[in-house]
């Protein structure tokens, strides 16, 4: 299978240790670097690429898109060039599967009675902490920001505004869009929300 925005590799890397073969594409080198690192002896390849524009010179059975990557890709005319990339790709009969979200809960830091728990991870004695701080809304879609800090062994702090736009996207939409890149619709399947994370719709297409 194809894990499109592998990142560091949550998906990819769980996926391989239940036995799947898995190929990981994701755009930047140092997050491939740690995810390569991570699956020693593990079935994964790794690939450096846009989603938007890639080549790999073989089809698979699965293609998946977790996390709304698929609302990263700068509007409509990205996610062509992605479904285009996507359905070459695909083995007949083969199934891409994109988890979007249609709605999100705003808020921002300043008005927020309990402030959301930041991410924190540690790796080889450094401590990463991404503290949302604001979801806001506006004809584009939701914006996100959050405050990313990496504290070094020695102490040294560092931190920085991050802000991401997630494009505006409904299920029926993406299908259509799907449809004119040779792609059939089958039945989504809709993830509710936890205290963890927003609800989900996985837009399934099968080449």
């Amino acid at each position: 299978m194809l894990d499109v925005g592998a990142d560091a590799g949550w998906t990819a890397l769980d996926l391989a240790r239940r036995g799947y073969r898995v190929t990981a594409l994701d755009s930047d080198p140092l997050l491939i670097a740690e995810l390569a690192r991570r699956a020693d002896g593990l079935p994964v390849a790794t690939v450096v690429a846009d989603a938007r524009e890639f080549e790999l010179g073989r089809r698979f059975s699965l293609i998946i898109v977790p996390m709304q990557t698929i609302q990263l890709l700068g509007g409509r005319d990205g996610r062509r060039r992605f479904l285009s990339c996507a359905a070459r790709h695909l083995r007949a009969g083969g199934v891409l599967a994109a988890a979007i979200t249609q709605e999100l809960e705003l808020f921002s830091l300043e008005d927020a009675i309990i402030p959301p728990t930041p991410d924190m991870r540690e790796i080889e004695g450094v401590v990463y902490s991404s503290q949302p701080t604001a979801v806001r809304e506006d004809h584009r879609g939701f914006t996100l920001e959050r405050m990313r800090e990496r504290i070094a062994a020695d102490g040294n702090r560092t931190a920085e505004h991050d802000v991401v736009l997630l494009d505006r996207l409904a299920a029926t939409e993406l299908e259509r869009e799907a449809a004119a890149c040779g792609l059939r619709p089958l039945s989504p399947v809709v993830i509710p929300p936890t205290g963890d994370h927003v609800g989900s719709v996985v837009v399934k297409l099968v080449g």
